[in-house]
């Protein structure tokens, strides 16, 4: 397996095309801009397991980011936003 060097990683949604894209940033680049920004810890080592629930659920709430700032996303969302086993919303209907 190849070495990286530390790496953190940007999810972003572009308009034209419409796409979202993974990006890899070096870490001390990227943490300038991170400096006065909102901070929202999801999970650290005293949490359980990162598991699949635990996965769908941060992809889930990586979209309704994306999408508070990025509402022309929306109209493609058809994710579960309660725990699995839940019906998914209704495109664009965040509750």
């Amino acid at each position: 397996m190849a070495k990286h060097q530390p790496y953190d990683v940007v999810l972003s949604y572009t308009s034209d095309p419409k796409q979202l894209v993974v990006h890899t940033v070096e870490v001390a680049k990227l943490a300038p801009l991170l400096a006065e920004r909102m901070e929202l810890p999801v999970w650290d080592e005293g949490d359980s397991t990162i598991d699949d629930e635990f996965a769908r659920r941060l992809g889930v709430a990586m979209l309704n980011l994306i999408a508070l700032g990025q509402p022309g996303i929306k109209q493609y969302m058809r994710v579960t936003q309660d725990p699995t086993g839940s019906p998914p919303s209704p495109p664009g209907n965040n509750s």
